[in-house]
């Protein structure tokens, strides 16, 4: 476990804390006006190694070669010349720390870091980290790299938990989540601050699935099984890639689940939360697609719908038999989410490809058909 002190006093800045994975949805924005919840787990921490937040450059102002060199291989609006190795921790993680007023603008509903870091030491006035809460973002504090470092304390803490350890505790995501709205709307007949949706979580990490499974197409079909991991990509696939005789199988894969045959080219496998490293299977091994473990678990080992309760909350997994009805369903098809699906094909060299090009050229237009 490790403590985040600041380089200028020595104060420490955090409680101890454990490393997991960087998140998929560590940058998304959600929606419009929507009140998104704590990024991190209590208690733990992630590193960003790539630079995030100001100051940017345009494309324009960086040369390809530059670009490919930071691992960009196609056009973005903007790279950040910021520091890497940003940390990010949940805001109730934090001690000694208190805002820095002239930092707070620019914001709609909160703060969004925009004008930097907006959270100083206590101690020396040293600015520290960036809070950010504002609407459709993932409620985080973003501690600057130059500003903190970490000091090991209480020993190394505990291993990794293992691939038959994650099964065991069966910890998934649900693919649906009531998100919390700025105003009231009437849903079910009541008025409600809550609008129940795609998880947030999901269409980060399908946008993050769906740049690779179109790498590992090399222009061909790809078919996924049917159901809920149909629901998420098939309809996409269909849409960005020519239909043909050639058609490339894409299946899930990972601890639990029996051996894939020989005519599977893709797999869909689990990344460990903690270490992020991927699954991989014994042998050789076809084009690995990563998934959020607790994503992966869902798609891999599907829950019936747990009833809604008629008022008050269930823990996780909590089944009651004074409901109303089953979970309300989504107005509309899933989407992946647009921007995770940039961020990740414009830093797979494959998106050279003059289609895989085209598809990122025409992103937009597909957002507006509601394909993202």
């Amino acid at each position: 476990m490790f403590v985040f002190v600041c380089v200028g006093c020595g104060s420490r800045l955090t409680i101890p804390l454990s490393q997991v994975a960087l998140p998929a949805h560590a940058h998304q924005r959600y929606g419009n006006g929507l009140q998104l919840p704590v990024l991190m787990e209590p208690g733990t921490f992630a590193v960003d190694p790539e630079p995030w937040g100001p100051p940017w450059r345009t494309w324009e102002e960086i040369h390809p070669d530059e670009a490919a060199a930071r691992g960009v291989y196609a056009p973005v609006y903007a790279l950040s010349d910021g520091a890497p190795g940003a940390v990010v921790i949940a805001p109730g993680d934090t001690r000694g720390t208190v805002l820095i007023p002239e930092n707070l603008g620019g914001s709609c509903c909160g703060l969004d870091g925009a004008d930097g870091p907006n959270v100083a030491c206590v101690e020396c006035a040293l600015p520290v980290a960036s809070r950010i809460d504002d609407c459709s973002r993932w409620q985080a504090m973003w501690l600057s790299p130059n500003a903190v470092r970490r000091i090991p304390v209480d020993g190394d803490g505990a291993a990794p938990l293992s691939w038959s350890e994650l099964m065991a505790e069966g910890k998934g995501t649900p693919p649906l989540e009531p998100i919390a709205t700025w105003r009231s709307r009437m849903a079910a007949g009541h008025w409600s601050n809550y609008l129940w949706s795609w998880s947030p979580q999901w269409e980060a990490a399908a946008g993050r699935a769906l740049a690779h499974l179109l790498a590992a197409s090399e222009g061909q079909p790809v078919t996924v099984p049917g159901g809920l991991v149909g629901q998420v990509f098939q309809r996409a696939l269909d849409a960005l890639l020519p239909a043909g005789p050639q058609v490339r199988r894409a299946v899930l894969a990972g601890p639990s689940l029996p051996t894939h045959s020989g005519d599977v080219s893709i797999l869909l496998v689990p990344s460990h939360p903690q270490t992020g490293k991927i699954w991989t299977p014994a042998g050789p091994a076809p084009y690995l697609v990563p998934l959020p473990f607790g994503v992966w678990l869902w798609l891999a080992f599907p829950r019936p719908d747990l009833p809604l309760p008629a008022s008050g909350a269930l823990p996780v997994g909590a089944v009651r038999d004074d409901f109303d009805a089953p979970a309300p369903r989504p107005r509309h098809l899933f989407r992946a989410d647009p921007e995770v699906f940039r961020h990740t094909l414009v830093r797979l060299p494959t998106v050279r490809s003059p289609w895989l090009r085209e598809i990122l050229q025409n992103l937009t237009h597909h957002m507006r058909t509601g394909l993202f």
